[in-house]
């Protein structure tokens, strides 16, 4: 199967998904004045040594008449990040309502997270881990998000391996950064980069199982948020909602369109700029992006940059981009393509983004040339240069 049939048959098991199994509500729209930008938020979460970065909502003109709606936006935490739900309010949907849709909606993040992650040793991906060596049988969404995995990984070359989360412990990023940052042992990033390989894992749809070699780990940070993002979509549309956005740090989707029928516009961060300056613009429709950068957790040492973005390649971070926005039908697609785009670099990046129905990306290289594919032209507005820099 091509890839393009590939990402066409994914995309339609992405509708098909059972999230939404935990919470679920009514909802409601309303909110306050017209607001200036949303703040930008960072991922903290780990994915295969690889996170999605910085997204930017702005969620409605300056000077919206309050006849066509009043502003609500939500913001609570999960998955390490910060969740960002934007709405206006219509005769069928309160404010009260809407809110009370946003917070179901974030509980059904923190259902999937409590699933995905591996920071939890009762989650289903920590029991996956623990039982390197054999198969452990999990649920239909763990499952079928390894599975996607597993295609990311296929479609990429392998730049995007959730095994690497067996070199977890080298790089430390963020939070769990050192107090002086520093490289790995040459030694130990050899060692255990050849341990990683997605090929290796197993799956059995039959029990419903995956096995993952002894001596290995998987994380799906990389992935789940995509994931959790159209999972609390679906509590909204469930809600009675229409037209909003849901954001899971640098994982972002669009419904609809805003009130007074203009796009739903996200600001793409300046890699080398301050939080919240973006170079670029881009409208959304039923549409969602992940943006995956260099900037997000990162530290310099004797003038180089170093970032979590890790090429499991070479097992160092990646070098050909400086970020990559990632355009497509859906978050889970999105985020599955993003971070091999970015270590794939511009040229093999954009071939893959084309094969995919319906994909398209904003990409800064290395150099800090922007490239931007076909699907993505007139929908993406290029404000300036981005800022140059270490």
């Amino acid at each position: 199967m091509t890839a393009e049939k590939l990402g066409a048959a994914f995309a339609a098991l992405g509708l098909l998904l059972s999230c939404g199994r935990g919470g679920t509500g009514a909802a409601a729209l309303s909110g306050a004045a017209p607001e200036p930008p949303a703040p930008t938020f960072a991922s903290a979460s780990a994915a295969s040594g690889m996170v999605s970065s910085t997204a930017s909502v702005s969620a409605a003109p300056v000077g919206l008449p309050p006849a066509l709606g009043v502003l609500v936006q939500v913001d609570e935490p999960a998955m390490g990040t910060k969740l960002h739900f934007v709405a206006y309010t219509t005769d069928a949907l309160s404010e009260e309502a809407i809110r009370t849709a946003m917070h179901h909606a974030a509980e059904e993040v923190r259902r999937v997270e409590g699933i995905m992650t591996t920071w939890r040793d009762d989650s289903e991906l920590s029991a996956i881990n623990r039982g390197a060596g054999k198969p452990v049988s999990v649920g239909p969404e763990a499952y079928e998000v390894i599975e996607r995995s597993l295609w990311a990984g296929k479609i990429s070359g392998g730049t995007f391996d959730i095994t690497f989360h067996t070199m977890g412990g080298l790089w430390k990023f963020g939070d769990a950064e050192d107090a002086v940052p520093k490289a790995p042992d040459p030694r130990e990033v050899t060692r255990l980069r050849k341990l990683v390989d997605y090929r290796l894992i197993k799956l059995d749809p039959k029990t419903r199982s995956v096995t993952i070699p002894e001596g290995r780990k998987i994380d799906l940070g990389g992935i789940a948020k995509g994931y959790a993002v159209d999972c609390a979509s679906r509590v909204l549309s469930k809600a009675g909602l229409v037209n909003f956005l849901a954001q899971a740090g640098g994982d972002l989707y669009g419904a609809g369109k805003k009130p007074d029928g203009s796009h739903w516009v996200s600001g793409i961060q300046d890699p080398r700029g301050p939080d919240g300056a973006y170079f670029a613009t881009i409208e959304l429709e039923n549409r969602a992006f992940s943006t995956a950068g260099d900037y997000a957790r990162a530290y310099l040492v004797d003038g180089k940059r170093y970032h979590h973005i890790i090429d499991p390649r070479t097992g160092y971070p990646a070098t050909a981009s400086r970020s990559v926005t990632v355009w497509a039908p859906d978050a889970f697609v999105a985020d599955a393509v993003d971070d091999g785009v970015f270590i794939l670099g511009p040229k093999k990046g954009l071939e893959l983004v084309e094969s995919l129905d319906g994909v398209g990306a904003v990409i800064v290289d290395k150099d800090n040339k922007v490239w931007v594919s076909k699907r993505l032209e007139g929908k993406v507005k290029i404000l300036r240069p981005p800022t140059d820099g270490l």
